[in-house]
C-alpha cells in the first residue's frame, strides 16, 4: 500500500536512518501523527490511496522535458511521492473533499519545482473532476510566469493525450470540462479579479514583493468546494517580502511539534540546510536538494556552484539561497564581507606625508556626495578616509527615505551638512583644498558624468584630474583587488559609520567574462562613499609602479593573451588615454600582435 510506503519513509527521516532537515524531519512526524488518529472525531480526515495514486499515475503520464532525463517519462521521486501523496490523498471521511487546501513547497533549485506544478495545474482542469476549473500561475514578472506555463504546455504537447487540450499563446484549455490554464504577472497587466480559480500557484514567492496577487486568488476561490493554493519558491534574500515574513515564518510555526500552531488545511515541506551545517559537507546537500542530490550529475552541479561562490564572494549569498535554501539577510551579488571590513578598522595611522588619491562620487545635488581618500601605506597595504555631503533642508527627508541618522552621523563628523536645499560644491572644494594643505595629495579621480564644470574648477586650482571611466573595464580589477586587500587586513578604516553603511549596501554586477563593479542601481541603500573609494583605488593600486613595460611582461610569460588584452586595456583606461585605448584593443583584438606601449 501506499500509505505503507510512506509511513516507512517517513519514519526513517524521523528515526535518522536518512539524513533529513529540521523541517522536513518535523513535517513526516506529522504525517505519522496524522496517521495514528485518522478518522477519529477530533480529526475527520482519511487517507485515501486510490486518490492519491491517482494523481501519481497522471504524472507517469507525462514525459521530463529536461536535463539527462528528457523525453522519458516521470518516475516520480519520493518527496514527489510524499508531498503530492499528501495534497490528493488525505480527504474528510464523510464529504470525500481535499482536506489540503494550501501548500507551501520550498526546495533548492533544479528540484522538480516547476514539474511537480506543472503536473499539478493539468490534473486540476482535466481529471480532478472539477468543471469549470480555472487555473492561474501567479509570479511577479511575465517571463517567471511563463515558466511554468511553457512547462505544462511542454508536458502536454509530449504526452498521449495532447488531443484532449486546446493550446494557445495565453490559454491552455480543456474543453471537455470548460476549464483552462492561464499565467499572470504584476507586470503584464493581467490579474485575477473578478474570477473563480480552482487553483492558483505562486512561483518563486520569495521574489514577490507583496501578496497582491495571492490575496486576490484566495478571494476568488470562495465559490469553490476544494479550492488549492501552491506556493512554489526556494528561499530569498528580501526578509521584508511576504514570503518570509508571513508564509516561511507561519510554516515553521506549524510544522515546528513544540509550537501550538495548527491548521489541518495547510500543507507544508521545507527543504533546507540546517542552522549549524557546514555548506563544504556534501552529505548535507541532499537537506535542501532531494532529487538533485540523488544522481552524479546534480552533486557535480552543486560542487561546481560552491566553487564559484569560494572563488568569487559576491556569489556565496546566492548559492545559499538558490542552492541550500537558506534565507539571507543580504542582497543578492552582496559586494563586502562586512564582519571582514570590522576587523580592518584602525583609526590611528600616520598618513602626513603618505601619497593620497582623492575620490569623488558627485551626486544629485538633492542628494549625499561623497569624497573618499585612499592613502598609500606601502607593501600593498592603504587607508581610507571618507566624507559625505547633504543638503540641509534635505536632511530630515532623507533620514526618512533612507532610514539612517544623518543628523549624528553629522554630530560624528562624517557627513557635512551645506546650507540650502541643493549640494553647494564650494564646500567639497574647501575640503578637498583642506586635504591637500595636510597630505600629499596626487590625484583626484572622478566620474566624469555632470561634473564638466566641477572639474575645471579643480584643474585651475592645480589639481590633475583623472576620469574614471563607468564600465567593467575599467572598474573590475580595483574593485576586486580592493576586497581582496579588505579581506587579507591591507585596508585600514576609521571606524566611519557612514562609510561603513554604504560599504555594506553595495551589490555588484558583472559580464559574461565575470568582471564586476558597483551597481548603484541594484544596492538598496546608498553606496556613494564606497563608489568614490573605488574611483580613487583605480589608481592609488598602481602608485608603487606607474611605468608599464607590457612586452618585458609579455616576453617573461608573466600574462595569458587574454590576460595580456585585459591588463593593455585595464591600464591605458586607468591612465585616461582614451583615445589609445581604442586604437590598441582594436589592433590588438584584429593582429593578434603586441607592440611595446608605456603608460
Amino acid at each position: 500500500m501506499l500509505k505503507d510506503a510512506m509511513r516507512n519513509w517517513a519514519a526513517q527521516a524521523v528515526n535518522g536512518d536518512r539524513i533529513a532537515c529540521e523541517k522536513e524531519k518535523w513535517a513526516c512526524l506529522r504525517f505519522l501523527n496524522d496517521l495514528e488518529k485518522e478518522g477519529t472525531e477530533e480529526f475527520p480526515f482519511i487517507f485515501d490511496d486510490d486518490k492519491a495514486m491517482r494523481f501519481l499515475e497522471w504524472m507517469s503520464l507525462f514525459k521530463h522535458t529536461k536535463g539527462k532525463l528528457a523525453g522519458e517519462n516521470i518516475d516520480p521521486a519520493p518527496i514527489q511521492i510524499f508531498n503530492w501523496s499528501n495534497i490528493y490523498g488525505w480527504i474528510h471521511k464523510d464529504t470525500g473533499v481535499r482536506r489540503f487546501r494550501k501548500f507551501y513547497y520550498q526546495v533548492g533549485r533544479k528540484n522538480a519545482k516547476s514539474q511537480d506544478v506543472a503536473c499539478c495545474l493539468s490534473y486540476e482542469i482535466s481529471a480532478f473532476g472539477e468543471s469549470s476549473s480555472e487555473a492561474y500561475i501567479g509570479a511577479t514578472k511575465r517571463d517567471q510566469a511563463n515558466i511554468v506555463f511553457k512547462e505544462i504546455k511542454a508536458q502536454i504537447q509530449g504526452s498521449q493525450i495532447r488531443n484532449r487540450f486546446k493550446i494557445t499563446r495565453s490559454l491552455i484549455e480543456h474543453e471537455k470540462s470548460n476549464s483552462y490554464i492561464m499565467a499572470l504577472s504584476r507586470d503584464s497587466g493581467k490579474t485575477a479579479d473578478g474570477f473563480n480559480p480552482q487553483v492558483g500557484a505562486m512561483d518563486e514567492y520569495h521574489a514577490h514583493p507583496t501578496d497582491e496577487i495571492l490575496d486576490v486568488i484566495e478571494s476568488g476561490q470562495g465559490a469553490r468546494s476544494q479550492p488549492l493554493i501552491v506556493i512554489i519558491t526556494t528561499a530569498g534574500f528580501n526578509l521584508n517580502n511576504p514570503c518570509y515574513s508571513t508564509e516561511y515564518d507561519y510554516v515553521s510555526k506549524l510544522l515546528d511539534p513544540n509550537n501550538p500552531v495548527e491548521n489541518n488545511g495547510y500543507y507544508a515541506m521545507v527543504c533546507e540546510l540546517d542552522k549549524d551545517d557546514d555548506i563544504k559537507d556534501e552529505s548535507n546537500w541532499v537537506k535542501a536538494n532531494p532529487i538533485l542530490s540523488s544522481y552524479p550529475e546534480g552533486m557535480k552541479f552543486l560542487r561546481e556552484r560552491l566553487n564559484e561562490a569560494l572563488d568569487k564572494p559576491e556569489t556565496m549569498s546566492k548559492f545559499m539561497t538558490k542552492n541550500m535554501n537558506i534565507w539571507v539577510n543580504a542582497p543578492e551579488n552582496k559586494y563586502m564581507d562586512m564582519e571582514k571590513w570590522k576587523l580592518c578598522e584602525v583609526p590611528d595611522d600616520e598618513l602626513v606625508g603618505k601619497p593620497c588619491f582623492v575620490g569623488v562620487d558627485l551626486s544629485k545635488r538633492l542628494d549625499l556626495t561623497a569624497v573618499t581618500s585612499i592613502f598609500v601605506l606601502g607593501d600593498d597595504r592603504y587607508a581610507i578616509r571618507s566624507k559625505g555631503f547633504m543638503p540641509e533642508d534635505m536632511l530630515h527627508q532623507r533620514m526618512n527615505t533612507d532610514r539612517v541618522n544623518y543628523s549624528q552621523w553629522i554630530e560624528e563628523g562624517w557627513i557635512v551638512k551645506t546650507p540650502g536645499e541643493v549640494i553647494d560644491y564650494d564646500f567639497v572644494v574647501d575640503y578637498i583644498e583642506s586635504l591637500r594643505d595636510k597630505y600629499s595629495v596626487q590625484e583626484v579621480c572622478y566620474d566624469p558624468y555632470n561634473a564638466t564644470q566641477w572639474s575645471q574648477t579643480m584643474e585651475k586650482l592645480g589639481y590633475l584630474m583623472v576620469e574614471v571611466r563607468q564600465g567593467v573595464l575599467t572598474l573590475n580589477e580595483p574593485t576586486k583587488h580592493f576586497r581582496e586587500c579588505v579581506y587579507e587586513g591591507k585596508i585600514h578604516h576609521d571606524g566611519n559609520k557612514a562609510l561603513t553603511w554604504c560599504m555594506g549596501n553595495a551589490v555588484t554586477k558583472s559580464d559574461a567574462q565575470d568582471n564586476i563593479m558597483l551597481d548603484k542601481k541594484k544596492s538598496s541603500d546608498r553606496i556613494d562613499m564606497a563608489a568614490a573609494g573605488i574611483f580613487a583605488f583605480t589608481r592609488a593600486m598602481y602608485s608603487d609602479n606607474i611605468t608599464y613595460d607590457l612586452n618585458d611582461m609579455i616576453d617573461k610569460g608573466e600574462l595569458a593573451f587574454n590576460e595580456k588584452i585585459n591588463t593593455i586595456y585595464s591600464i591605458l583606461t586607468v591612465y585616461n588615454k582614451l583615445a589609445i585605448v581604442s586604437i590598441c584593443r582594436l589592433f590588438i583584438l584584429q593582429n593578434y600582435r603586441i607592440y611595446r606601449v608605456r603608460c
